[in-house]
């Protein structure tokens, strides 16, 4: 009786060890506004901002992707995105006339921006290239 209960034990051990290593820590993409923009940039060394709006179809396919990403690079990048409908001061201090646009700092500095939705892959390439990571 206590072999079986020890076997049941160990087992149910490994299946929820099993679990927990393919469960992924869930990034978040945080809104930021005209408000919060420069201590946001200047307060995380690597950061990509969405430009989006409400009404924008290509906005709405690269949104996932976004989250998927702030997944992915969690504790490395962080991710963020800007409504330009609501902010926008922040649009024309960018020269925003397409989105989406994601823009990457680095150290809250401008050093390279996505216009239009790319594939996850494309993105992902660049943002690894952008901050050196594996």
């Amino acid at each position: 009786m206590d072999d079986e209960l020890s076997r049941i034990r160990e087992k149910r051990k490994r299946e929820l060890e099993e679990k927990m290593k393919h469960e992924k820590v869930k990034g978040i993409v945080e809104n930021v506004d005209e408000i919060h923009f420069q201590e946001f940039i200047s307060t995380h060394p690597c950061v990509v901002v969405d430009f989006w709006a409400e009404w924008c179809g290509p906005c709405r396919r690269i949104a996932p992707i976004m989250d998927e990403l702030a997944t992915e690079f969690y504790g490395k990048v962080t991710f963020a995105k800007c409504n330009t409908d609501d902010n926008r001061r922040l649009a024309m201090q960018f020269n925003i006339d397409a989105i989406p646009a994601m823009m990457i700092f680095s150290r809250g500095q401008l050093v390279d921006r996505i216009i239009g939705a790319y594939p996850k892959e494309a993105i992902r390439e660049k943002i690894t290239r952008k901050f050196g990571l594996d």
